[in-house]
This record gives structure tokens, sequence and C-alpha cells, in this order.
């Protein structure tokens, strides 16, 4: 665009910037409609659109100019510190070109070596949050997420007419804050029409190839769990395209060995994916809460706090309603009031369990459900083994952390499958001996025990071994904690292994019942059901043969066996049909599981259960043949 530029006649031609236009849409020799926007003794300041402006020396024009005149100028100077300077012109008959800026649209992955600059982004609004300062627009593109600060006054909400979903566009200056990036807002449009749906179909498709899961080869062959492969894919792929529409991510997961195996190799991969594609360096922390659960299904004191919380997350920090991540628990239909209490809100639910499960009261409220039932197989395959493969389709380059992850979850699970013969060797040219996969799942157990309701974050990692780089504190730790586990659970067992009585079943199997509310310490660990299964595992050393052990309380059974195939899921329902007025419910698998029942109705209950826990068909196949069990297990 110069001084030379006319129509075909002959006439000049002046460019009427969009308000959007910048330093790139002009050069010198060109002719300008103008704006005055301020006036000095030297002069006048004009403006040719939101970020294009200069001077008028006072030595090119005679006259006087106020503050909102138009004029036509033309660009004498552009000067290396980048001011401009103009003259007025009078050029009579002209014609006018509008002039929309040529966005050059940047990528947010490519910020981090353009701090300093201002750049244009395209993309859509993710999270809104209005802080005491500026407005933080969370902007998503193809690439990543990026906060984006736009000041209106201090605490007052910039753009108000802005909403969650809306696909925008900034301008704005890349700056560092808080070991992370923010553009500091300069313009931001809502795009419309057109613009709008040619950003929304760029960014649909990105999403869906970034959502795609690594391919990943299984740890160990085993054709029973890799036949449940696409079924974790389709998983990975929904957790990582949650990740890259900001909508939180909130796990719930059985707060015992396995349910620890399971949710610390998820949590860290998709901490780490939230890390690539989050320019936030709090995104992680707004993005994923791992909330342990001391029953085998979602309770409603649960689903109660996690709804309220996640309402007031989206109406304090405008942050979507999220996910629910259900781990080593939320197959049954247990859970079904929860989920019901959901239903009424935007938070998809997905479910990775191995406990038997109930998928007619389930499925209506799941968006996946991942489980060895329904693929034939069963609680061999444990929680933990099967997210650790999750966890790498997610993000491969964690997979060196978690060779040894599915041998603890299948020793503290107590599985019997042929593959665990695999893992513990996996683990073992990792440099973990047996013994050592025993003392971290004691040690797993051990602290859940004690942190209760509190997720443990960063002493369950140190356990476990799972994003930590202090080897020699993950071995002291595993030995204090496993030691004072066995110290506890031998003054539980000296104090309760007087009070157990036994009985031969007609089936041959021992049976052994104590008391666990009034023969076993209270409020300390092991917990009933651990002190039940300690009892069991010393009973099943002793015997060598199959034994079943009832652990029970004023309200409650712990149910152990071993070498005789319980289904315990079908026991609770017949149970619950027979007795009537007992209110018995529960749930498990093939050897382990616990009811509940209404404390009057104890007796007639425990006698049912034992009659049909004669009639149980005994199991070599169950029996602790494949991986032994030591004393101290």
């Amino acid at each position: 665009m110069t001084a030379s530029d006319s129509d075909a006649e002959g006439d000049a031609v002046v460019y009427d910037l969009d308000p959007a236009c910048t330093v790139s849409d002009v050069e010198t020799g060109g002719y300008y409609a103008a704006t005055v926007n301020g006036v000095v003794d030297y002069g006048v300041f004009v403006d040719l659109s939101e970020s294009v402006s200069g001077l008028v020396h006072e030595s090119t024009y005679d006259g006087s100019y106020a503050v909102g005149d138009d004029l036509v100028v033309e660009l004498t100077e552009i000067r290396e510190n980048g001011d401009l300077s103009f003259e007025p012109v009078d050029l009579g008959d002209c014609e006018t070109v509008a002039v929309e800026h040529d966005y050059d649209i940047a990528d947010i992955d490519e910020l981090v070596d353009r701090v300093g600059d201002t750049v244009h982004l395209e993309g859509e609004v993710v999270q809104i949050k209005q802080t005491g300062g500026p407005t933080i627009f969370h902007l998503s593109d193809e690439t990543g997420v990026i906060p984006c600060a736009a000041f209106e006054e201090a605490g007052v909400r910039a753009y108000p007419e802005v909403e969650i979903e809306d696909v925008i566009r900034v301008t704005g200056v890349v700056d560092e804050r808080e070991d992370g990036l923010q553009v500091e807002v300069e313009r931001l449009d809502a795009l419309t029409d057109g613009d709008a749906e040619a950003v929304e179909g760029r960014l649909a498709d990105a999403l869906d190839d970034r959502a795609e899961p690594e391919e990943t080869e299984p740890l160990v062959e085993w054709p029973a769990l890799t036949q449940m492969f696409p079924d974790l894919r389709e998983v990975a792929a929904q957790l990582r395209r949650t990740v890259l529409e900001s909508r939180p991510i909130r796990v719930r997961h059985h707060a015992d060995g396995d349910g620890m195996c399971a949710s610390i190799p998820v949590q860290y991969a998709l901490e780490r994916f939230i890390e690539e594609t989050h320019q936030d360096p709090e995104a992680k922390r707004h993005l994923f809460k791992r909330l342990p659960s001391k029953a085998p299904f979602y309770e409603m004191e649960d689903v109660t706090r996690d709804l309220n919380f996640a309402l007031e997350d989206q109406a304090r920090h405008g942050q979507k309603l999220p996910l629910l991540l259900m781990l080593d628990n939320g197959s049954t239909a247990e859970d079904v009031p929860a989920y019901e209490n959901l239903a009424h809100y935007d938070i998809p639910i997905v479910v990775v369990d191995h406990h038997h499960p109930d998928p007619d009261a389930v499925e209506p409220f799941v968006d996946a459900h991942v489980n060895p039932y329904l693929h034939g197989e069963d609680y061999r395959i444990t929680t933990g083994m099967m997210c650790v493969e999750l966890a790498r389709m997610i993000w491969p380059p964690i997979t060196d952390e978690l060779r040894h992850v599915p041998a603890v979850a299948g020793l503290c699970d107590r599985s019997k499958a042929d593959a665990m013969t695999d893992y513990v060797a996996l683990a073992e040219s990792e440099g973990y001996a047996e013994s050592t996969l025993r003392d971290v799942g004691e040690a797993l157990d051990y602290a859940a025990h004690w942190l209760k309701y509190d997720a443990g974050r960063n002493i369950i990692n140190d356990v476990l071994n799972v994003g930590t780089d202090d080897e020699e504190r993950h071995r002291e730790l595993v030995e204090f904690l496993a030691g004072r586990a066995e110290s506890d659970v031998d003054d539980q067992l000296n104090a309760a292994m007087a009070h157990v009585e036994h009985e031969r079943l007609d089936s041959d199997a021992h049976l052994y019942r104590i008391d666990v509310e009034n023969h076993a310490y209270r409020f300390t660990y092991p917990a009933p059901g651990k002190t039940t299964g300690e009892i069991h595992d010393r009973k099943v050393q002793e015997t060598g043969e199959p034994v079943i052990t009832i652990g029970y309380g004023p309200d409650f059974a712990v149910l152990r066996s071993d070498g005789v195939r319980l289904d315990i899921p079908e026991m609770v329902s017949e149970l619950n049909e027979e007795i009537v007025g007992g209110g018995v419910s529960g749930g498990g698998h093939l050897v382990v599981g616990s009811i509940k029942f209404v404390p009057g109705m104890r007796e007639e209950v425990l006698d049912a259960l034992v009659e049909k826990m004669a009639d149980a068909e005994l199991d070599e196949d169950l029996q602790s043949t494949v991986v032994g069990h030591e004393q101290n297990d």
C-alpha cells in the first residue's frame, strides 16, 4: 500500500483499518483513515486501529484539531523503536478500502519461544475464572490450553458477553508467570457464523487426534487381560479428551492395596499429560483429585461431598463439572443410589473394577465400564493390573516406573492367576524381590489405615515408588511401615486367636469364626476386615486344606475363602430374599467379600450363611498354590 496506489481511473486509495489491524498491516507512503485521540503542544496523536497510532507533528499542518476529529493521513516513517509518524493529506476524490487484519494465528505449544511477543490465538473458552484483579479466560486450541488475563478493573468481569464453550480470537502479549505462560489480553472477540464454525471444525479434528491413546504392548503375555485392551483404550481416549477439554477428573478408589496400585499410576499418567497440554502450572492441581473410599462401593456420604465440592468449584473457579473415575469399586447395585444422585448433573462416570458386577443395575448410569467379569474372566485380573496398562496408554514414558506395580496389586488382592508368576518375575527383573513386593503391599495397607479419608499423595507415592526420585527413602519407608504393620498384626492376633471357633463343614472344608467386635482390638490396625484376613491366612498355612473364615460384628461379616468357590454376590442376593427383615447387602469376589445386616438378625443371617457355605464347591484352582503366602501376609 503506497502513495501511488490508485483505482483504474487514477483516484487515490485510502485504507480504513479494521480495529484489530497491527503495524504489520501498514507501510510507509500509504494513506489511512485516522481519528484524533489526543492533542499536545507539538501536534496531535491519531489512531488508525486499536493498536496502530502515531504522531502528526504540528509543523505538517495549519489550523487545529480536536479529539474525535477524523482525517486522512500519510504514513511517512516507521522508526526503529516502533513509533509512527504521519502527515495530514487532502486527496480530493479518493476511494476508501476496508482492510481486515491478516491474522497470523499462533499455536499455544509454540508460545514458550515467543515470550514478549504480541500474538493472535483462536480457540474455545474452557474455563473462566474471576480473580480480585483480572478475568482469566482459559483458551484451548489444537495444541494446548493457556490462561489469558483480561483486565477491566479490579475484580470486575472483563468481556461479560463471553461464556464457556464460546469460540474466541485473542490478541495479546505472551508473558511468563509462576513457572508457566499467560497471555495479557489486548483484544478479545467472540467469533460467530462461518469464522466460529471453521475454528470448531479444526478443534474437533485435532481433539480426536490428540485424544487417541498411544499404542502399547502388554507388560506380560496374558490373553485374558489383553482381550480387555480395546475397552481400556476407549477409557484412555475419554480421559485424554477430558484433560484436553479442561474438565476436572475426580478419582474414587477403594482404599486398599489394589485400589492404590490402580489409582497412583493413572494419577501419574494424567498429571504428566496435563503438564504437557496446559500452560498453567496450577492446572494439574485443579484438574485432578484422587479420593479414597473406605467402603467397596460409592457411598452417599462420598457422593454428596464430591458433588458439593464440584458445584462450589464451578461457581468459584468457572470450572466444568468433573468426570468421575471409579477404580476398584463402582460395579454393583450398591453404587446405584450415588449414581442416581449424580444423574441430575452433567457428570460422566467411568468404571474400571474387578469386583463381581451388576451390569443391569449400573450400565444406565455409566459412560464406560471395564470389568473382567464382562469378558468371562474374574477377580484374578485385579484393577491394579488393568490400570497399569491404562496409565501406559495415557502416557507411555512412565512404563519403567510401573513394571513392579501389577505384582504388588496381585499380591495385595490374593490373585491366583497364572500370570502372577510372570508379573513377579517382571518385578524381580526391576530389582524387587517377592518378599519386598509383599512388604510394599503391607506398607500400603498400613498407611491407608491411618490416612483414613486422606489421599496421602506423597507418602503413598513413596511407598509404591511411583513418581518419586528417592530410592533410599522408599526402601526405608517400606521397611518401617511393613515392620509396624507386622508388629500390630501380631499384637492383634495374639489377643484374638484364642477366640476363634472352628468347625468342619460337610464339604470337608474348615470353617473358622470370630467375633471381631468383642475379641479384637478396636480403632487400631488391623481393622476387622484385615484382622479376618490375617486369621484366615494363618489357618490356610496351618491346615493346607480348604478354609473359610468369617469375622463378624453386630451388623457386618467379613468373608474369606481358600479352595472353596463361594459366589458371595449370589449368596447375598439369596440371603436378602430368604431372610425377611434381615436387611442383607454386600458383595465381593469368589473368595473375599463382606455383608451387612440389621443387628437383631445377626444369628439368623450367619446361620443361613454357614449353610450356604457348607454346600459350596471345593475348587483346587482357588487354593493358594500359584504364589505361596507367607506367615505375615
